[in-house]
């Protein structure tokens, strides 16, 4: 067992308290994120993941978006909490926003019938394993990140503001940035009961 690799995953926390800084080249960035959309796996070698990172003014520009779109829906005398919230991602360096390509999901299924309920879920998992390569991956360049799912409230300003297909789902939103705080100790529930080794 590699325990450098292990050490890598335990690296990987969520962060909310996060800066503008950053602990490197935006190239170390984008080669994160090819690598990561070329050898993350997906069902019947699906691909269905795309993936769009927001730098700078554009990142600000989400979470104004996100800010705007929850000021709409969210009572006034309680809506500086959520201010603060958006604030928090917003304070951050970049974010990816994580979508699943829809057009492919019926091919499939028309291709496949037997599988054809199973295809939305695998394509989520795809999404996830996504998700879960990329964060560790930046936490190991030093980058603080946690994962927001603001999806129904923003895909459609979002579509139009980046002139993004419409067949293109949105998952969920990962603004990253240097950590200013360490996260938190992290509690574990007992492995007795959540695994099961037989044989």
């Amino acid at each position: 067992m590699s325990r450098e690799f292990f050490d890598v995953l335990k690296n990987r926390r969520t962060v909310y308290t996060i800066s503008k800084e950053t602990t490197g080249s935006d190239e170390v960035v984008k080669d994160i994120i090819e690598k990561a959309v070329l050898h993350t796996p997906s069902a019947f070698n699906s691909q269905t993941a795309r993936l769009v990172v927001l730098w700078r003014d554009h990142h600000d520009r989400l979470w104004d978006i996100t800010r705007e779109n929850l000021r709409k829906i969210v009572p006034a005398d309680s809506f500086e909490s959520t201010d603060e919230k958006i604030t928090s991602f917003q304070n951050g360096y970049a974010t990816v926003l994580y979508f699943e390509d829809q057009e492919i999901i019926p091919n499939l299924q028309e291709s496949f019938p037997l599988y054809s309920q199973n295809f939305p879920v695998w394509s989520q998992q795809s999404s996830g394993m996504h998700q879960y390569v990329i964060w560790t991956a930046l936490a190991e360049e030093g980058y603080g990140a946690s994962l927001q799912h603001y999806n129904e409230i923003i895909e459609a300003d979002v579509k139009k503001e980046w002139g993004l297909p419409e067949n293109w789902k949105l998952i969920a939103q990962m603004p990253f940035g240097k950590p200013t705080a360490a996260p938190g100790e992290k509690e574990f529930a007992p492995l007795d009961g959540r695994i099961k080794h037989i044989g």
